[in-house]
């Protein structure tokens, strides 16, 4: 039995705020949350082998989870994206996303989506869009069957193009995010972003990030997006264009393809100046930056009291509390920027 069957009729109408401001003057409005730290994948720049994850106790109902949502919506949220370890490993995870719906329907939230691995997108890509998902990002690193076992560890290429097939049958946009890997990817890049835009698809490259520990030294795995961009440029003509999304992607059209593709730059151009986000995991924690240990416990007065008063006036104090940008340096000499790994915050 799932652990959570929302109301629809106790659900008050939000009355919107004007926004939450932060300390630089930018407007936070895109809200990302894990839903759980647990993935049916291994990436090998994500995570260790032998992960050991929270205890299911420790992490948020799916109830708690929409009302924490429905407060950040009511004080300005518009775009809100369902992330994890991989989301749709969570048990009951759809009655939450018909839930979160009612926004969309309301006018309240312009955007529900979802960063998914695609193991499990076949299985819901008809009930997604019938909850008003109308664009997926699905991480796929290489097209190579073999070389997708090893770098994911666990996964299989042939599960995740069938699951591509069925969000396309489904009506959902789908944007494919490539972690760009040394010596690993970098040659299959151009394939990809040949075969992406060929099926319709918006393709995203992504700078590695040191974020926990895993079993590898993240120098030998780090590609600059700006050498992946030099080589493409020789021989495409990449336009930018003002495409925007509500993430950190900038993109540009590739003239010979037709099609969109974005890069995610926190290493060689980071794109903190404009960040308009923060990061909610599964057990209640509120990080303000990706890159950055400082954090609020939203658990505490969410279950505190009944109305969200408390809950609204910690999400302030943390919003002003919202650092410039972060501090990320991958070398030799240096643990990760960030102790945490990348599934406890989502990606």
């Amino acid at each position: 039995m799932s652990d959570f069957i929302p109301d629809l009729n106790k659900i008050e109408p939000i009355s919107q705020t004007n926004g939450m401001l932060d300390p630089f003057g930018r407007m936070v409005s895109y809200l990302r949350v894990s839903v759980t730290d647990r993935c049916d994948f291994r990436c090998v720049y994500c995570m260790a082998e032998d992960m050991t994850f929270l205890p299911k106790k420790d992490l948020l109902t799916l109830e708690e989870l929409d009302r924490l949502c429905t407060v950040f919506i009511e004080k300005g949220v518009k775009k809100l994206r369902l992330t994890g370890g991989e989301p749709l490993v969570r048990r009951g995870i759809m009655e939450l996303v018909r839930s979160l719906g009612r926004h969309l329907d309301s006018g309240a939230l312009e955007e529900l989506t979802l960063t998914t691995n695609g193991s499990q997108l076949h299985r819901f890509a008809d009930e997604l869009y019938d909850c008003g998902v109308r664009r997926v990002n699905v991480s796929l690193d290489t097209l190579d069957a073999d070389k997708f076992a090893k770098i994911t560890r666990w996964g299989r290429l042939e599960q995740v193009m069938n699951s591509l097939e069925a969000a396309k049958k489904a009506g959902l946009q789908v944007k494919i995010n490539a972690v760009a890997l040394k010596d690993v990817n970098e040659h299959e890049l151009e394939p990809m972003m040949q075969w992406a835009h060929g099926e319709g698809y918006d393709f995203t490259v992504i700078e590695t990030m040191p974020l926990g520990e895993i079993d590898e030294d993240r120098t030998d795995q780090y590609l600059p997006l700006s050498l992946v961009r030099q080589r493409l440029e020789g021989k495409y003509s990449l336009l930018p264009i003002p495409y925007k999304t509500g993430g950190p992607a900038r993109y540009v059209k590739v003239e010979e393809t037709g099609g969109r593709m974005g890069f995610i730059t926190p290493m060689t151009h980071n794109f903190c100046e404009s960040c308009n986000r923060v990061r909610l995991t599964c057990t209640g924690t509120l990080f303000m930056c990706l890159g950055q240990e400082d954090a609020a416990d939203l658990r505490v007065p969410l279950r505190e009291s009944e109305g969200n008063e408390l809950l609204s006036n910690a999400i302030d104090e943390a919003i002003l509390r919202k650092p410039k940008g972060h501090d990320f340096i991958i070398d030799r000499t240096s643990k990760p920027s960030v102790g945490r790994h990348m599934s406890t915050t989502g990606g």
